[in-house]
């Protein structure tokens, strides 16, 4: 008696989807952003499917119609055809693997068509990072007489000071931060919780905003910082907070909130911390993603040694 094939068509195979997005929501907890880009590429592959399926003429209709290695492959070239940058096609073939393997492990298929894909080559992009005369000065240019200069002068110190990411600084609330212990708790990527140490001049400038400046917004949300109206601040606002005071300092280079947790991992790394306490303070999983800060470091060594050494060729 011959094994019952499970390999299931796109139709069936996106019945399983949102079995598959509310997993890794409720289980995984990953966050919702990242849910919703898996969702469209998944919506893209099985799209994809369906169309080459309408072009297909064999004589095994119903091998047609199951999802197969070749598939996934046509689907990568189509990809690559549409000059899909490499991250874009490492998410997807991430998304693709996931959603397999969940289908694999509930019994839905019996093989992953994803499994024996190579991974696209990632070109090495380091990271923008601030000098620390620029962010010394930077940090200045806030008007800190008035409530929307000390809200961003906190915003700008607390990213440099914790290295936190734009939507963790967002979801920040005022009871995040011990004052007594000097620590900040972060709810990270998957809700993963980390201690951040935070130092004086910080703490002092959150107790004041906390206590004299934040009630000056007429709060109506929970969030630590706030816009006019009372409510929390958004990603995008941040970014352009950000985008006004480095186009103030004169800086050319293309700066981001994040350009400010790559300026605190780099710095730290240059002052002596080892790699591993870089590593939780940033709240990566995997030691491979604070690994980028050494080839920063590496970089700068390198631009240093050109520009000042008088046996180098100019």
């Amino acid at each position: 008696m011959t094994k019952k094939h499970k390999q299931r068509n796109a139709p069936a195979l996106r019945e399983e989807l949102y079995a598959w997005l509310d997993h890794l929501l409720a289980e995984r907890r990953l966050s919702p952003l990242t849910v919703q880009a898996y969702q469209q590429d998944m919506e893209e592959f099985f799209n994809f499917i369906e169309e080459l399926r309408q072009c297909d003429i064999v004589e095994d209709a119903s091998q047609s119609r199951s999802i197969g290695e070749q598939d996934v492959m046509l689907y990568f070239s189509w990809l690559r055809g549409r000059n899909r940058a490499s991250r874009t096609l490492a998410r997807h073939l991430s998304a693709l693997r996931g959603f397999f393997s969940f289908a694999l492990e509930n019994e839905v298929i019996d093989d992953n068509p994803a499994r024996f894909m190579d991974n696209p080559k990632l070109p090495l992009a380091l990271p923008s990072v601030l000098s620390k005369e620029e962010m010394t000065f930077l940090l200045t240019l806030p008007n800190t007489k008035d409530r929307l200069g000390m809200r961003d002068r906190c915003i700008l110190e607390l990213l440099y000071a914790a290295g936190l990411r734009v939507s963790e600084l967002c979801a920040l609330r005022a009871l995040d931060i011990d004052m007594q212990r000097g620590v900040i708790r972060i709810f990270g990527k998957g809700s993963k919780e980390r201690l951040v140490p935070l130092h004086a001049l910080v703490l002092q400038l959150m107790a004041d905003y906390i206590q004299h400046w934040r009630p000056l917004f007429d709060p109506l949300a929970d969030e630590l910082f706030l816009n006019r109206s009372g409510q929390g601040l958004t990603r995008q606002y941040v970014w352009k907070m950000v985008k006004k005071y480095v186009e103030q300092a004169g800086i050319q280079r293309s700066i981001s909130p994040h350009s400010f947790r790559h300026s605190f991992a780099t710095h730290l790394l240059e002052g002596g911390a080892d790699l591993r306490s870089v590593q939780l303070l940033l709240g990566h999983a995997d030691i491979s993603a604070t690994e980028i800060y050494t080839h920063v470091q590496t970089e700068r060594l390198l631009s240093i040694h050109h520009q000042y050494h008088p046996r180098s060729i100019v």
